[in-house]
């Protein structure tokens, strides 16, 4: 209900030997960490929203052209706190989770709660409450991105 395997066998070599060429694109931006329940994740924002956007609105209420993607770290022995993605933003689109590097972290949304592996693609409800755990002794690295979902033909 809260959870979907998408597809169990994409090649995430490329990006996974990318993301390892780049350690240090972990800390060139930490605004993740402000978040109170994300603040033991690392993120590499690859499409985000910009302030010149915000006009007075919450962060939770700005839409751009595109929908946002980012690229999190969940090191060794830290978690997502429980939360819910509020805000018109995320009213509107739908949380997909590729897998490139774990372990065995555990996610739950709702009362479900799954282990993604490298190469798979989920989706879930983060209008649910959600939360992550990484106690394996590997990072857990997914690609995090949103898309509004297909609309119905006329």
């Amino acid at each position: 209900m809260n959870f979907r395997l998408l597809g169990a066998d994409f090649d995430i070599l490329g990006i996974a030997t990318e993301i390892a060429s780049q350690p240090d694109a972990w800390f060139q931006q930490t605004g993740r960490q402000n978040v109170r329940v994300q603040a033991e994740a690392l993120a590499i924002p690859l499409r985000g929203i910009r302030k010149s956007k915000m006009a007075g609105r919450k962060r939770c209420d700005v839409h751009e052209t595109l929908a946002r993607a980012k690229i999190v770290n969940l090191p060794a022995g830290r978690m997502v706190h429980a939360h819910i993605d509020r805000g018109d933003y995320y009213v509107h689109r739908d949380r997909f989770h590729l897998v490139i590097e774990s372990d065995g972290c555990r996610m739950r949304a709702g009362d479900e709660e799954v282990v993604m592996r490298p190469g798979e693609l989920w989706w879930f409800d983060n209008k649910a409450e959600h939360e992550a755990w990484n106690d394996t002794p590997s990072p857990r690295i997914h690609l995090i991105f949103d898309l509004e979902p297909p609309r119905p033909a006329d």
